[in-house]
């Protein structure tokens, strides 16, 4: 098998000797070319040439954000093969909380990590999941979010497991510009800029609502979060589980919040941790499951975030469910 390695040299849980045995071991199983990101949006260039090269699989050493933008290449290069026809994906968690690895059923440490991909190698083992899929208007600010991510022609992203409109994404933002400041990603770091940062989110004015195709809107929403797997993320080792339903085998399931006060999210919070297979309950909350499209729309700018990476202000998104988009070997 021929596999290009995209790596991440700034990838949080990883240093350069780590980096080396675990190319070794992989260059050992497999033809290996490696490939280190330099800028944002590099890993989706990368990828999008991989199967033009000829590369039977592309594996990613890093976090969420350098595997989402590997998925981005690979679909964007080929929108319209089917997933057995292009590149499988071997993913090798390399960031902070690695949660599309962990909901894989990965090992979150790297080393582990890449002996479960070589045991999946040699057994042949592939799984075909879904995405979802963000699309929204170019004209929108991207606020502080940075370099352009990779886009289609209204301003599209793949996601594999999370987007979120409103108060999440406000602390993706934050948190973002602490790591900029030279902050290590941590737990303990979203946690607290989650706790600070809630003083000082709109609690007051709910700015979204929800459209469905054949339903009645949906309005007065705070803050949204759409899953396409579960969990949503972690807490160190603890899940936290918005949408317990949603999976890669099924459309794309969301959680809406219509009150923001203390006492309403406290309650929340209590219900979302941990391993859960029911919903949260609660007359403030919208729910949906197995979506295959919605739209979130919003009377003023709202800040997104897509798979952990904060992606400006937005006032209307389409999300839509996109099945059998990709082989992964796990």
């Amino acid at each position: 098998m021929r596999a290009l390695l995209v790596v991440n040299p700034k990838a949080t849980s990883t240093n350069h000797r780590t980096r080396d045995v675990l190319m070794r071991a992989l260059g050992a199983a497999m033809d290996l070319t490696v490939e280190e990101t330099g800028y944002r949006g590099h890993a989706a260039a990368i990828a999008g040439a991989a199967h033009e090269k000829g590369f039977d699989a592309v594996a990613v050493l890093g976090g969420d954000g350098t595997i989402n933008e590997t998925v981005n290449g690979l679909l964007r290069a080929q929108p319209a093969t089917p997933a057995a026809d292009r590149p499988a994906l071997i993913v090798i968690p390399g960031g902070s909380a690695n949660v599309f690895a962990r909901a894989l059923g990965l090992p979150n440490n790297p080393v582990e990590a890449t002996g479960a991909a070589l045991e999946a190698l040699r057994d042949g083992r592939r799984r075909t999941i879904g995405l979802g899929e963000a699309v929204w208007d170019r004209d929108v600010s991207h606020g502080d979010s940075g370099a352009e991510p990779p886009t289609g022609p209204q301003g599209s992203r793949y996601f594999t497991f999370c987007a979120g409109l409103g108060y999440d994404a406000e602390v993706v933002r934050a948190v973002e510009g602490l790591r900029s400041a030279g902050c290590k990603a941590t737990p303990a770091l979203y946690v607290k800029t989650a706790l600070s940062h809630y003083f000082l989110t709109d609690r007051r004015n709910p700015s979204m609502r929800l459209e469905r195709p054949r339903q009645a809107p949906q309005g007065r929403i705070f803050m949204a979060i759409v899953s396409n797997t579960a969990p949503w993320t972690y807490a160190g080792p603890r899940p936290i589980n918005p949408t317990p339903w949603a999976g890669f085998e099924t459309g794309l399931d969301l959680l809406a919040l219509r009150k923001m006060g203390l006492s309403a999210v406290l309650g929340l919070v209590r219900q979302i941790i941990g391993e859960r297979s029911g919903l949260p309950t609660g007359r403030h909350l919208v729910q949906a499951h197995d979506e295959e499209e919605f739209t979130l729309s919003a009377s003023r700018p709202v800040a997104f975030q897509l798979d952990g990476d904060y992606l400006g202000e937005r006032e209307r998104v389409l999300f839509r469910s996109i099945p059998d988009a990709l082989q992964v070997l796990v």
